[in-house]
C-alpha cells in the first residue's frame, strides 16, 4: 500500500520542508500486487501497456553552478512490479535543483538507475528541452461523449451501467472519449482531472451507460494507474469486446502529469498531450 502522507504534508497553510540536493531515499514503491488482486487480476494480466510520466518542474546546476532546466518524460511498463509515489516522485525531482552534475549523460544515468531501482523495471526516461515538449493536440479522434444527455445518480464506481446496445449483433471498432472524468486521492481526498480514451472492437457499447459509469467515479477513491486498470477490468467483462484500450490523461499535480495506457492491443501508449495538460 501507498504509506498515508501525515497531516503537516497535506494541512492547508501548513508548511512543507523541500530537500533540494540529490536524496534518491525519497523514492518511495508501492507493488502493485494488492490493488490487483482486489479487482481479481492474478496471473497473467488481461491487458499490456505502460504509465507514462511527464514532469515539467526539473532543474539541477551544471558543473559551473549555472542552473539548467527540462522536463523529465517517463515511461514505466505496467508489467513493473511496483508504482512509485506521486509525491514522492515530485520530491525526488525537487531534490536535483541545488546539486550539480557534469552533463546531460550524467543525469540520464542517475534518473535510470533510481527509477529502475524503485519501479523494480528498466524504464525509459527521456530529457526534454523546452522547444522538444509534445505541442497539443487540437482534438481528440474518435466520439466525444459529453454532449449526451444523461441523467446522474451514482458518484461511486458502478459497473453495473455498463450495458450493450440492445439488438446489434455486428461488431464495430471505435474510439470515444469524454472530459468529464473525476476521481479522488485516496491519499488526500483531492480531486485528479482526466481525460478518458477508449477505444475498442466488439459489440457496440451503449454509450449513455458508458458516459454515466465514467461519471460515477467522481467520489471514487482510487490511484490514475489503478483506476485506468479498473475501467479496463470492467469493460472486458461487461462487454467483452475482442480488443480493448484505455488511457487516462491525468492533469498536472505539482508540474507532474501521470498517463496510464492499458491495452489488449498495443504495448506503448499514444503520443498525446492535451490542452489541459
Amino acid at each position: 500500500m501507498r504509506r498515508n502522507l501525515n497531516s503537516s504534508e497535506v494541512a492547508p497553510g501548513k508548511p512543507t520542508q523541500y530537500i533540494d540536493t540529490y536524496t534518491p531515499s525519497l523514492l518511495y514503491s508501492i507493488e502493485r500486487a494488492e490493488s490487483r488482486e482486489s479487482m481479481g487480476l492474478t496471473g497473467t494480466l488481461p491487458f499490456g501497456g505502460e504509465d507514462v510520466w511527464n514532469a515539467f518542474e526539473f532543474t539541477w546546476l551544471d558543473s559551473a553552478g549555472k542552473p539548467q532546466v527540462a522536463a523529465v518524460r517517463i515511461n514505466v511498463p505496467c508489467s513493473s512490479h511496483c508504482m512509485v509515489e506521486s509525491k514522492s516522485l515530485k520530491l525526488y525531482l525537487n531534490s536535483f535543483a541545488m546539486s550539480r552534475f557534469s552533463n546531460k549523460a550524467d543525469i540520464l544515468s542517475t534518473l535510470n538507475s533510481d527509477l529502475a531501482l524503485v519501479f523494480r523495471a528498466p524504464v525509459m526516461v527521456n530529457l526534454l528541452e523546452l522547444d522538444q515538449i509534445p505541442e497539443q493536440v487540437d482534438r481528440l479522434p474518435g466520439t466525444c461523449l459529453d454532449g449526451l444527455s444523461v441523467e446522474v445518480e451514482s458518484y461511486e464506481r458502478a459497473p453495473q451501467l455498463l450495458l450493450l446496445e440492445d439488438g446489434e449483433e455486428r461488431a464495430v471498432k471505435e474510439t470515444l472519449h469524454t472530459n468529464l472524468f473525476r476521481s479522488l486521492c485516496p491519499v488526500t481526498s483531492q480531486p485528479d482531472f482526466a481525460t478518458l480514451v477508449i477505444q475498442y472492437l466488439g459489440r457496440p457499447i451503449f454509450r449513455k451507460g458508458l458516459l454515466r459509469y465514467l461519471i460515477s467515479y467522481r467520489s471514487h477513491q482510487g490511484f490514475h494507474e489503478d483506476t485506468v486498470e479498473q475501467i479496463f477490468v470492467d469493460l472486458l467483462e461487461k462487454c467483452r469486446p475482442e480488443q480493448l484500450s484505455v488511457a487516462g490523461y491525468f492533469l498536472r499535480r505539482g508540474g507532474i502529469d501521470i498517463n496510464p495506457y492499458r491495452s489488449n492491443v498495443d504495448e506503448q501508449a499514444p503520443a498525446l498531450r492535451l490542452p489541459r495538460q
